[in-house]
């Protein structure tokens, strides 16, 4: 007798908005990449009821979610059991549904240091690395930043107060934006929302051959263009969004796909966009 093929386990994005987030073409160019048989969709759940649609995503027979701006810490008390990652970082974005209950995890961290080193060329022991914002994003990327041995880590915030509390939590250092002014660095993150909004952020002194890492993806932000002009080598986010859903797919289905196409794929169709209207976009 023929075999009834089996559905295609279900995977998805939640956010607000989340009409936006390459996710789902990434994973689906993962899974083509691997052969494995899913289908990831974007859900933008209400800003009062993420616990509500994930739990009808699970009842309908979801095996597992990344979850995007603003649910990630809803996301990180939702869950049953916690990653050594996702308690460091405070938030979750990669989401697992077992018969043991519900797992939280944040692959974040992880995309940014595979960026950095795999394909952008940055060993990062040794260097000096200064992370800007003491918010959720900065928060989600410092502790396997700090297993890379630097030399120094530090985060810079425009209240100190918060980038000390964030420092002294997690074991590195911090401080003002003032606190920049007799130091220079190897690279430069830029972890705050200015690269949404176009504000102006403190240039530090680079060292020769610095990167200036924005975590935003698809314009020149006024961070990368004060950094280019003061001599640094600049970097985009999208990077780090196609590692981070690298972890997560590896997460979920216990494979690695090659991120090197997927990233040159989403490369080109940015660029095609140049000429259409493109707007800053977090990872998602």
């Amino acid at each position: 007798m023929p075999t009834e093929c089996m559905p295609a386990e279900r995977y998805a994005v939640f956010g607000n908005p989340v009409s936006h987030s390459l996710s789902p073409k990434i994973h689906a160019l993962f899974a083509a990449q691997t052969g494995q048989d899913i289908r990831y969709e974007a859900i933008c759940a209400p800003l009062d009821g993420f616990a509500e649609a994930v739990n009808t995503f699970i009842a309908a027979g979801g095996k597992g979610a990344n979850v995007t701006v603003p649910f990630k810490v809803e996301a990180f008390n939702f869950a049953r059991q916690l990653t050594p990652r996702a308690q460091a970082a405070g938030a979750v974005n990669t989401l697992s549904f077992a018969a043991d209950g519900l797992r939280g995890d944040n692959t974040d961290g992880a995309g940014l240091v595979r960026d950095l080193v795999a394909n952008l060329g940055v060993p990062l022991a040794g260097l000096r690395v200064l992370v800007l914002g003491a918010g959720g994003a900065a928060r989600g990327v410092i502790l396997p930043l700090r297993e890379q041995n630097p030399a120094e880590l530090f985060i810079a915030n425009r209240t100190a107060d918060k980038a000390q509390v964030l420092a002294g939590v997690l074991g590195v250092t911090g401080g003002g934006f003032d606190d920049l002014n007799q130091r220079t660095f190897d690279l430069v993150i830029n972890a705050t929302s200015a690269g949404l909004s176009g504000a102006a952020l403190p240039t530090p002194t680079f060292s020769p051959d610095a990167l200036a890492y924005e975590m935003v993806y698809g314009v020149e932000t006024p961070f990368m263009q004060t950094a280019r002009a003061a001599g640094a080598r600049v970097a985009d986010g999208l990077g780090m969004l196609v590692e981070q859903a690298a972890e997560a797919f590896y997460v979920w289905r216990g494979m690695r796909p090659d991120t090197a196409p997927v990233l040159a794929a989403l490369r080109a169709q940015l660029r095609a966009q140049l000429n259409v209207h493109l707007t800053p976009r977090l990872n998602a």
